[in-house]
């Protein structure tokens, strides 16, 4: 049984491996710097595998994870700078309210698919950015909230890079398991022709609304972590911006790949960090970058080399 099951979890159990291996040994030689850069590329992987779960395997693609993300974010920072409360609380309250978000919005969503679904989560994640802009007296408008920083104990940058891929690893175990599960292969066949699973009985919208949500919650782990990295929140963090670049994260990593989040993150982050260094035309090399991986590999980095694997086992 251990056997069927190692063979059965064999991609997951080696693409965590090597995430593990290529994470883990960053503090070994990376300065504080390079540390803060791996961290923030661990927390865009979960966000970006919230997304690709919709995405890839239910078919439906969103434009409000983004502000999901981004209301945790305020809830955690707005509980530590103005109510003066744990971290600890205000990342659960973080989450939950990311939960309830993303609940809301499946409600809304989960009838409808295509463009219209597309159109409908971007909608909602104006919502969520107007309420962010206009609601000084919580939000703080446009100049944001600055946070009280992280727990004494969570201060060294090294510390908070192992505690997020601790829990990245282990809830991209956790999207693994959902998306091999039952429910996930459901998802698969909503994707693949909705009126036949709806005529094979199937209830299509809650499904959808549980993929929606749930996928919510694993935004809401990475915009409460964002938080305590970040220590400020504005109305840029819940954005639309913020939610294409999750999605172009999941598409250049491959979509229905999951772990390809990984890949996305680190060469989107990468680039914005050190391409702006030498350019502010940054996000026009990330348009040329994508429209290459459109062309030359439309299956993402990930998909591209499994195709590889496979032509090669052909041969």
């Amino acid at each position: 049984m251990l056997v069927d099951s190692f063979a059965k979890n064999r991609p997951a159990i080696i693409a965590i491996a090597i995430v593990l291996l290529v994470f883990g040994i960053v503090p070994m030689f990376g300065s504080n710097y390079q540390i803060s850069i791996a961290t923030e590329i661990l927390i865009f992987a979960l966000l970006a595998m919230s997304i690709d779960v919709l995405a890839g395997f239910a078919g439906r693609t969103s434009l409000g994870h983004g502000a999901i993300f981004g209301a945790s974010t305020y809830v955690v920072v707005y509980w530590t700078s103005v109510v003066g409360g744990s971290p600890i609380v205000a990342v659960a309250l973080g989450i939950l309210a990311a939960t309830l978000v993303a609940a809301v919005f499946g409600m809304l969503a989960s009838r409808v698919s295509g463009v219209y679904f597309l159109l409908l989560t971007l909608a909602l994640g104006m919502i969520v950015w107007g309420v962010a802009l206009r609601w000084t007296s919580v939000s703080g408008g446009e100049n944001g909230l600055r946070g009280v920083g992280r727990p004494e104990w969570l201060n060294d940058p090294t510390v908070f890079f192992y505690i997020c891929l601790g829990i990245v690893l282990t809830l991209s175990a956790v999207i693994w398991r959902l998306v091999q599960s039952p429910f996930g292969l459901t998802l698969r066949g909503i994707r693949d022709s909705e009126s036949r699973m709806s005529s094979l009985g199937y209830g299509c919208a809650t499904h959808m609304f549980i993929a929606f949500t749930t996928t919510g919650f694993f935004a809401g782990v990475a915009g409460a972590l964002y938080a305590l990295f970040n220590n400020f929140v504005s109305p840029s963090t819940v954005q639309l911006s913020q939610s294409v670049e999750g999605l172009l994260m999941a598409i250049l990593g491959g979509i229905g790949t999951l772990f390809g989040a990984f890949i996305g993150a680190a060469a989107i982050i990468l680039l914005e960090n050190f391409v702006s260094q030498y350019t502010a035309r940054w996000p026009m090399v990330l348009g040329f970058m994508f429209i290459a991986t459109m062309i030359f590999a439309p299956e993402g980095v990930l998909g591209a080399i499994r195709r590889i694997f496979r032509v090669g086992k052909k041969s």
